[in-house]
């Protein structure tokens, strides 16, 4: 393990060995969701596959009395991309999250293990089945590091942390193994060391959200370079039950190759009743691959249990391949 991350650990370690002594309150949610995402129309023939899929998410947490709380979050889903018509298929169970956080004073916490540094926040925000299918691309998830939290007393909040891709045996999955991963297998911030960082500050002002943030991906084996990346977003909510979003990310060596890359969603969504209906913009340049635009229109239906249904369209324009693809979905929730 990497000597940094190890003396964080030992760091956090008196607090979860104090907190044993103290009463625990273990809380769970999770959600399951069923769908199918179909390419019903394509310039290239081979692109016309259906993907009928199943995501089962649950997240756990024991929090103690001062502060300390162990969380974890399994996930299982289909571990590989659809390359033909599958239902239910590849199907693994991986460990998404794991760690420990504490409070460090009333304004700072502090999370240790596997985590989700902040970058970016349109996985989140956007709106409908496919709002968020090109900013997915930037995403951190499954890092190994030390993460922090600090509210600003009124200026917003600021996220930031040191980190490197999961390289233990927690990369892996159960039933259909998705292979471990390795600093050897290259990719920015696969790197074993903490030496990849992220920074986002955070605010909002009545129905107005921003953010801005920042991350430095260090190169691995084979890449060209450190990827470089800048984000910025906003967004509004009206009160008549409009909601706009926005948000850009550039990236220079994107994935440590010799790409640069610019990423850009613009979304709304209208809230009537039950019923929202979103439609998402966004588009994808990669230096190399060429431009991707994606345009779609969505309607979600909030039952009074909890379950949502979705259903949408998208249009895909791939470098000049152009894929129509219907999606619908169920979301369960779980727990709570």
């Amino acid at each position: 393990m990497n000597k940094t991350l190890a003396a964080a650990l030992a760091f956090g370690a008196p607090f979860a060995l104090c907190a044993t002594s103290a009463h625990a309150e273990f809380t769970w949610e999770g959600e399951i969701e069923i769908g199918n995402e179909q390419v019903i129309s394509s310039d290239t023939a081979a692109n016309e596959i259906r993907d009928t899929y199943l995501i089962v998410t649950a997240t756990g947490s024991y929090s103690f009395r001062n502060g300390v709380a162990l969380f974890s979050t399994l996930t299982a889903e289909s571990v590989t991309d659809a390359s033909y018509d599958r239902t239910f298929e590849d199907m693994g169970l991986y460990v998404e999250e794991l760690g420990l956080s504490f409070g460090i004073g009333q304004a700072t916490t502090v999370s240790i293990g596997k985590l989700h540094p902040v970058f970016g926040t349109a996985w989140d925000d956007a709106a409908g089945f496919f709002g968020s299918t090109l900013a997915e691309d930037y995403e951190l998830s499954e890092q190994i590091g030390v993460l922090a939290d600090v509210e600003l007393n009124g200026a917003g909040s600021l996220s930031f942390g040191v980190f490197f891709a999961d390289d233990t045996g927690l990369s892996r999955s159960w039933g259909e193994d998705r292979g471990r991963n390795r600093a050897s297998a290259g990719g920015a911030g696969n790197t074993g060391e903490l030496d990849n960082f992220t920074i986002q500050w955070a605010h909002s002002i009545a129905g107005t959200r921003f953010h801005i943030g920042a991350r430095h991906l260090s190169a691995s084996a084979g890449d060209v370079g450190d990827e470089q990346g800048l984000v910025i977003g906003v967004g509004h909510s009206f009160a008549g039950g409009l909601d706009i979003f926005a948000e850009a990310a550039s990236f220079s060596n994107f994935g440590g190759a010799a790409d640069d890359a610019t990423f850009a969603t613009l979304n709304a969504a209208y809230g009537v009743g039950q019923w929202t209906i979103s439609g998402t913009l966004a588009r994808r340049d990669l230096d190399s691959a060429g431009d991707t635009n994606l345009i779609s229109i969505a309607a979600d239906y909030d039952f009074k249990n909890g379950m949502t249904l979705s259903s949408a369209l998208a249009q895909t324009d791939d470098s000049g391949v152009e894929d129509t693809t219907l999606g619908l979905s169920l979301v369960i929730p779980l727990g709570g």
